[in-house]
């Protein structure tokens, strides 16, 4: 029986689910017949069995009723809707029709890679990714901020026999293979492309025939290289000349694609980051070519009609005030430990009226809230899976009966019912009128209709259907002392799901021991964590995953300046020896 994976990742794997196992497809187009690890051990992760009302078991029926009388009790549109991405589907998306309907308010922006989503939407108007089989005809790969071993690990084997250069501040797997590779000072990823567009235009290698034909402000956008000088860009990035020189060569002579990932944009002005890498993309005209372009996260609705709404009242993700609210009912998420300053979201839940947690799995905010809701994992439901990194949609059948939870559909239903407001459409129609609305079948899988063109080969999404080259940038001085916190994903872990990695990773001239105790400190807060020293950093960094435990103590819950972002990385650390 085949399924998709819901899991939060680009490769969005198809499965075949025997013998209660979970088992790859060997036949989908991206899955390629494995499967990552966190999948591996999903049917092993403990679950929530039970509703639970303040660490009391109560039963399901219980537990809804419960639900209603505290929903009856919300003054005038005071509560929140906080939904993450636990699980993928689409259908978890229909709670969000009860509390649309109930008034209530929803988050906007992300956690994840909306600032970096503001600078494609800047230059290009949407965002899509290069498919598989566009990127298996690039001759050279640029690898920018982005751990595919680890968040996009299905991709490899397209990159075997390819040029690959990694511009990384870590030297991760993928670097330690690559043909070249830039250790970067993070925050300088922009400084890097604007040195290259500097030299690209000084050499006369600039794609002019679609800078004249497909785009708007190349001048404006040279003038704002032009306004930086060579010596600053070359010492901000510090790489040699003839380095430099072999990067405009292969960049300038072959079919070049660039991957981005969320990496280099988890900053104040990280918009700006994914505008510059696009427009030195434009000014070498990759765009729509064979086998060249940039993917970044893809629209991965674009072209879509999904049967949900959203609520007019919004409020930004990454720095939710909880105490605001009566009621906040967090659906798949763990704001607890994923939201920037941590010591800030707890004090907040713990002053709202009333938390309704509706997940899997056991975490940081469940621990807070009033009342627990368990969900059916999602053998049990009937769902569909689009994916940011490709082309493919994923049927999620209903392939098991379980006793475990409530579904979002199910859910929403009875609240719906018990409120008197319209019911919904059946489960089977909404999800049928998404996939006839812009998918058709390739073989055994559905296949979406906005890449049968080449993208970006007949127009961009902007108002004139051309680039729009960047032509201003504002980023306020660095003078800030301490060193650069860089959050990168864990190979055994998903944000805060499964084993989770919550040692800090030091480079050795640090002169820390593995096994000790250091103290972090930002100006937002404070915490210890355990030593890992770790000879890939760079000396001006420390490593620590997202979702571990303490990690966000540490960062900002200020937003992008576009794009309503969190901005993780905007912080220096310093460290100490533990004193108990």
């Amino acid at each position: 029986m085949r399924t998709t994976c819901p899991l939060d990742c680009y490769d969005a794997c198809s499965v075949i689910y025997e013998d209660d196992k979970l088992k790859a497809d060997p036949s989908h187009p991206i899955t390629d017949g494995y499967l990552c690890p966190n999948l591996n051990g999903f049917l092993a992760t403990k679950r929530i069995q039970k509703p639970t009302l303040n660490t009391k078991e109560i039963s399901m029926d219980e537990a809804l009723k419960l639900l209603v009388d505290e929903l009856k009790k919300v003054k005038d549109k005071s509560s929140i809707y906080f939904k993450g991405q636990g699980n993928f589907g689409l259908m978890q998306n229909v709670t969000g029709e009860f509390f649309r309907e109930f008034g209530s308010t929803f988050t906007r922006g992300s956690l994840c890679d909306s600032a970096g989503e503001a600078g494609i939407m800047a230059g290009r108007g949407e965002s899509l990714v290069l498919t598989q089989k566009e990127l298996s005809k690039s001759e050279v790969v640029v690898v920018w901020g982005r751990n595919i071993d680890t968040s996009n690990s299905h991709m490899m084997n397209t990159l075997k026999d390819k040029t690959l250069i990694v511009i990384d501040p870590i030297k991760t797997k993928i670097a330690s293979r690559a043909d070249f590779h830039i250790q970067i000072e993070p925050k300088n990823d922009i400084y890097l492309a604007m040195l290259l567009a500097r030299f690209i235009d000084m050499q006369e290698l600039s794609d002019y025939d679609f800078i004249d034909k497909r785009s708007q402000e190349y001048d404006y956008f040279l003038d704002l290289v032009n306004s930086y000088g060579i010596n600053l860009l070359m010492k901000k990035v510090d790489i040699k000349a003839s380095e430099l020189n072999n990067l405009i060569e292969l960049l300038t002579t072959k079919r070049v694609s660039f991957l981005v990932g969320v990496g280099v944009q988890k900053y104040s002005f990280g918009h700006s980051v994914l505008h510059m890498i696009d427009s030195l993309a434009a000014m070498l005209g990759l765009f729509g070519k064979e086998g060249c372009g940039v993917s970044y996260l893809a629209n991965s609705s674009f072209g879509y009609k999904l049967p949900f709404c959203k609520s007019k009242d919004t409020t930004p993700i990454a720095n939710v005030d909880f105490s605001k609210y009566d009621l906040a009912f967090i659906q798949g998420s763990n704001p607890a430990n994923q939201m920037p300053s941590t010591k800030r979201v707890i004090d907040s839940l713990k002053e709202c009226g009333f938390v309704v947690y509706f997940g899997l799995y056991e975490n940081e905010t469940s621990q807070l809230a009033n009342l627990i809701i368990p969900a059916k994992s999602f053998l049990a439901k009937s769902d569909l899976r689009l994916s940011y990194g490709h082309e493919y949609l994923g049927d999620m059948p209903k392939l098991i009966d379980e006793d475990i939870g409530i579904s979002e559909y199910e859910l929403s239903s009875y609240l719906l019912s018990e409120f008197g407001y319209e019911e919904l459409l059946s489960q089977e129609d909404m999800i049928e009128s998404i996939k006839v609305s812009n998918s058709q079948k390739e073989g055994e899988y559905l296949r979406s209709c906005s890449y049968d063109k080449r993208a970006y080969s007949q127009k961009f999404y902007t108002d004139d259907e051309k680039f729009i080259f960047m032509d201003e940038l504002e980023i306020e001085k660095d003078d800030i002392k301490g060193y650069y916190l860089i959050t990168s994903k864990s190979k055994h872990s998903l944000n805060s799901q499964f084993k989770r990695d919550s040692h800090i990773y030091l480079p050795p001239s640090m002169g820390f021991l593995d096994g000790e105790i250091v103290k972090a400190s930002s100006i937002y807060g404070s915490h210890s964590f355990e030593v890992r020293v770790d000879d890939r950093l760079r000396d001006d960094l420390v490593l620590i995953y997202s979702g571990a435990k303490g990690v966000n103590y540490l960062t900002p819950s200020n937003l992008s300046d576009e794009g309503e972002g969190a901005i993780y990385q905007e912080v220096r650390i310093d460290l100490e020896r533990f004193n108990p």
